[in-house]
């Protein structure tokens, strides 16, 4: 089980020292990848009242556009895989997307992995000229159309969504493809990921349920044709959870349960400063060496 650290994206701050600094910590304590949320814009809660229950974050959270940050670490890092957990990836253009994909991947000599979703905030998909409605069903073709421009000079395509005649990036990324993994949690996300995803971000910690829904993943896995190790599964649990006895069980918890990827995440747990989120991350993986 591959162990990394969620980027403290709402917590880190905006000089590019103090982010040089935790990446490099991160990859000098020996994580493998750094994870990294992702929105565009955020709005005040009265803009998001139509979710029906407090937003995760608002206009007043920082984030650092992924593509970009990126590109910075993979400048002043040597092995760290980069994850993103997930971009929404409806909301944004799919040819623009396999572009600044690929051109990571080349930068960082094929250090990415491609987390994507369909996202919650309508807001963003406003903003950003796409129809928040139809998300879903095309997620699946912009993930098919990624990954026949990642692997071929010249693509032709016509689907419900896109259209391409003769037309193809370069440079192609170093990995051909780049490996796409899927986050959500409500069943037709589950199909999908059976289907069509080299990996999966669920939103449960390990418990019986979580054992029932990896069994209808792998039922679903099946029934594609697909073996149980074509879909690596990424676990997550706060730094909040307890010291380092409650780490290590969660850690194993999470690799009983099939899990091939780890993140821990030190954001929202009450730290008052970038480095003590360092402090914390190397606290955690000293705990962790042992599984």
């Amino acid at each position: 089980m591959k162990i990394g650290v969620v980027f403290p994206q709402t917590e880190i701050g905006n000089d590019p020292a103090v982010i040089r600094d935790y990446a490099q910590a991160a990859e000098g304590a020996g994580y493998q990848h750094l994870l990294v949320f992702d929105h565009v814009l955020g709005a005040p809660e009265e803009r998001l009242e139509r979710l029906g229950r407090k937003p995760p974050y608002t206009h007043e959270s920082s984030f650092h556009e992924p593509f970009v940050l990126f590109g910075f670490l993979g400048a002043v890092t040597q092995r760290l895989e980069m994850v993103s957990g997930v971009v929404i990836l409806p909301q944004r253009q799919t040819a623009l997307v396999a572009k600044q994909a690929a051109a990571v991947d080349v930068l960082t000599g094929g250090r990415l992995r491609l987390g994507v979703g369909i996202g919650w905030n309508y807001v963003e998909y406003e903003a950003l000229d796409e129809d928040f409605h139809t998300r879903g069903r095309r997620v699946g073709e912009q993930i098919e159309v990624m990954r026949k421009l990642w692997t071929e000079p010249l693509v032709t395509y016509k689907g419900e969504f896109h259209q391409i005649e003769r037309a193809g990036l370069n440079p192609l990324p170093v990995q051909r493809p780049i490996p796409v993994w899927m986050g959500g949690a409500v069943e037709a996300v589950v199909k999908r990921v059976a289907r069509t995803s080299d990996g999966w971000f669920p939103q449960f910690q390990p418990g019986d349920e979580a054992t029932r829904t990896m069994d209808r993943l792998r039922g679903y896995m099946a029934e594609a044709g697909r073996a149980p190790s074509a879909v690596g599964i990424e676990g997550r649990f706060p730094l909040s959870i307890g010291g380092p006895a409650e780490w290590v069980q969660r850690a194993r918890e999470w690799r009983d349960l099939g899990a091939t990827h780890l993140s821990v995440n030190t954001m929202n747990s009450g730290l008052a400063s970038p480095r003590a989120h360092i402090d914390a991350i190397l606290k955690m993986k000293k705990a962790l060496d042992g599984i």
